[in-house]
C-alpha cells in the first residue's frame, strides 16, 4: 500500500470514532437484535479512563457473645423536681355473702321465740308451761357485703355490711305479720383498716370481750343459746398479730359503746390470745360458719360505768357503780384437721366467765330481776311513788336503801364436735350459770320471776349434702331455778335447712 492510501485510511479512521462515541440509543421501537448478535462496542484503546470513586461499607456492628444481650445505653435519672409515674391499681373487690335458712322448731312450753336465749321457762302449773308449741321461721336468714380498696402505701382498707330478719317488731302485732314481714336489722356495719404496724376496726361489730366469734358453740338453734357471750356493738378497735412461728400472739383494745349514755365513759375492753398455728382445728360456729383456723387460749376483760339517777321518784343527782367482767377462752384442735380434709377431726371450746353488770353480753337476758320497791313518805300516797328506771334491764339494781348494786352472774360453756367425714358431723354442749345476787333484786319480792341459776345442754347432727346446702337436727334441755327455788322445764327439737352463698 502506497503512502498516500495509508494516509487517508488514518484519516478516515480520526474522523469516524467521535462519530461511533456518539451514536444514539438504539429506537424502542426497534426490535433487539437477535441473542448472541449483540453489536460489539468500539474499542476504546484510546478513549479517556473511566474513574469510578472508591466504595465506602458502613462500620460492622458491635457484636456480644453468644446469648447475650447488647448493652442497653445508660439510663437517664430524673430531675428531682420530675414526679413518680402513677401507681398501678387494683380494681375494687366486692363479696356478696350469707345464707336462707328456714327453721322448724318444737317447744315442750310455750313462750320462747324462734331464739330462746336467756328467756325465762313458763312454769309448770300454768297455761304456757304445761303446754307446747311449734314455730316455723325464717327470719334468721342473712346476706351481707364486704368491700375491699385497693390497697395503697401497704394500707388495706375493707368494710362489711351484714344484715338478717330478726329486727325488733311493734307489740301486738299478728303471728303472721310477725314471720312473714320479718324486719330487716344491722347485724355487722363497720369499716378496717390494715397497716404493717396496726389494724384499726370502726362500726359496729362482734364485742372483743369474749374474743367472739372464734370461740362460739355448734349448734342447729339459733344462737346466742344459754350462758353463751353473744354481743355485737358499737366500737373504736385497736390491734394486732404478731406471728411467732410456733405461736402468735393477737392484742386488742377497744372503746364500746356505754350501757348508758348518761354514764359519759365507753366501755373499756382489751384481750390478749395465743395462737398455734401448728395445730389447726376444724370446727363450725353457730350452724353456717365453718373454717380451718389455729387452736388458741383466749383472755379478756370489760370495765363499765353505771350513773342511774338516784333512787327518788323526783330525782335531783346521779348514783354510781362500776361494772366488770373477765372471760377466759379456749378452742383446742385435739384432733387437727388438714386444709384438703377434716374427716377425724375433734375439737374441743370452751368459756368461762365471771363477772357484775354483764347481763347485755348475753342473748336477751336480763335475769328477771328488778329494783326493790321505792319507800313511800308518810302518811302513805293513794298512788304508790315508782321509780323510773333508765339502766337496761338486768345490769344494776338498787336495794331498798338506795344503793345500786351491778348484778353478778357466773356462766360456763363447753362444746365438742366431732366429724365423721367432710359432709357430716355432730356435736354437743353444755352450759351453766348462777347469780350471787340476783334473788335479793326481785320487784315486789317476786322471787318466782328472777332466776338463780339455769343449766342448757344440746346434742346435733348436721350434714352438708353439696357445698352450698347444709341439713341439722338438735334437741336442747333448758332447766331453770328461781329465786323461790322452783325448777321449770323446756324441751326442743329442732330441723333447719340452709343454702350457704
Amino acid at each position: 500500500m502506497s503512502k498516500r492510501t495509508r494516509l487517508v485510511s488514518l484519516l478516515a479512521l480520526c474522523i469516524a470514532s467521535p462519530a461511533l462515541a456518539q451514536t444514539p440509543p438504539p429506537d424502542p421501537n426497534q426490535a433487539p437484535p437477535p441473542s448472541g448478535d449483540q453489536p460489539v462496542p468500539p474499542p476504546t484503546t484510546d478513549a479517556p479512563p473511566v474513574v469510578t470513586p472508591p466504595v465506602t461499607n458502613p462500620p460492622n456492628p458491635p457484636t456480644t457473645p453468644q446469648g447475650e444481650q447488647p448493652a442497653e445505653p445508660p439510663k437517664v435519672e430524673p430531675k428531682k423536681d420530675d414526679k413518680p409515674p402513677p401507681p398501678v391499681h387494683a380494681k375494687w373487690d366486692a363479696t356478696l355473702y350469707g345464707f336462707a335458712e328456714l327453721d322448724a322448731i318444737w317447744d315442750s312450753t310455750q313462750g320462747f321465740g324462734e331464739l330462746a336465749g336467756g328467756s325465762l321457762i313458763a312454769r309448770s302449773g300454768s297455761l304456757a308451761g304445761d303446754n307446747g308449741q311449734t314455730t316455723f321461721t325464717g327470719r334468721n336468714s342473712r346476706i351481707g357485703f364486704k368491700v375491699a380498696a385497693p390497697e395503697v402505701n401497704n394500707i388495706k382498707a375493707s368494710a362489711q355490711l351484714e344484715m338478717d330478719f330478726l329486727g325488733n317488731q311493734p307489740p301486738g302485732i299478728s303471728e303472721a305479720s310477725l314471720y312473714n314481714n320479718a324486719t330487716f336489722r344491722v347485724r355487722h356495719m363497720n369499716l378496717k383498716v390494715e397497716t404493717p404496724y396496726v389494724d384499726v376496726l370502726a362500726g359496729q361489730y362482734w364485742s372483743l370481750f369474749g374474743f367472739q366469734s372464734l370461740f362460739h358453740p355448734n349448734t342447729v338453734a339459733i344462737q346466742g343459746v344459754p350462758g353463751q357471750i353473744y354481743s355485737r356493738v358499737q366500737q373504736l378497735r385497736v390491734g394486732k398479730v404478731i406471728k411467732g412461728g410456733a405461736v402468735d400472739v393477737e392484742i386488742q383494745v377497744a372503746a364500746n359503746r356505754p350501757a348508758e349514755r348518761s354514764s359519759q365513759t365507753p366501755d373499756g375492753v382489751a384481750g390478749v390470745k395465743l395462737m398455734l398455728p401448728t395445730m389447726k382445728a376444724w370446727h363450725t360456729a353457730g350452724s353456717t360458719g365453718s373454717s380451718l383456723d389455729s387452736s388458741a387460749i383466749g383472755v379478756s376483760v370489760i370495765g363499765r360505768r353505771f350513773t342511774p339517777p338516784e333512787f327518788s321518784a323526783t330525782p335531783k343527782a346521779t348514783t354510781k357503780a362500776n361494772g366488770y367482767g373477765v372471760s377466759v377462752d379456749a378452742l383446742i384442735g385435739v384432733i387437727p384437721a388438714t386444709k384438703k380434709s377434716h374427716a377425724g377431726a375433734l375439737t374441743l371450746s370452751g368459756n368461762f366467765v365471771y363477772g357484775f353488770g354483764l347481763a347485755d353480753q348475753y342473748s336477751g337476758f336480763n335475769g328477771g330481776v328488778a329494783n326493790q320497791a321505792l319507800p313511800q313518805p308518810t302518811p302513805p300516797p293513794t298512788t304508790p311513788v315508782t321509780y323510773t328506771a333508765v339502766l337496761d334491764g338486768g345490769l344494776a339494781q338498787f336495794a331498798s336503801d338506795g344503793t345500786l348494786h351491778p348484778i353478778q352472774w357466773t356462766s360456763i360453756l363447753g362444746g365438742a364436735q366431732f366429724y365423721i367425714n367432710d359432709m357430716v358431723w355432730i356435736s354437743a354442749n353444755y352450759s351453766h350459770m348462777s347469780s350471787g345476787n340476783a334473788k335479793l333484786f326481785g320487784a315486789g319480792n317476786a322471787y318466782s320471776k328472777v332466776l338463780d341459776s339455769s343449766n342448757w345442754a344440746d346434742g346435733n347432727v348436721m350434714a352438708d349434702i353439696t357445698p352450698a346446702v347444709r341439713v341439722g337436727l338438735e334437741y336442747s334441755w333448758f332447766n331453770q331455778t328461781y329465786a323461790d327455788s322452783v325448777s321449770a322445764t323446756d324441751h326442743r327439737v329442732q330441723g333447719s335447712f340452709f343454702f350457704i352463698f
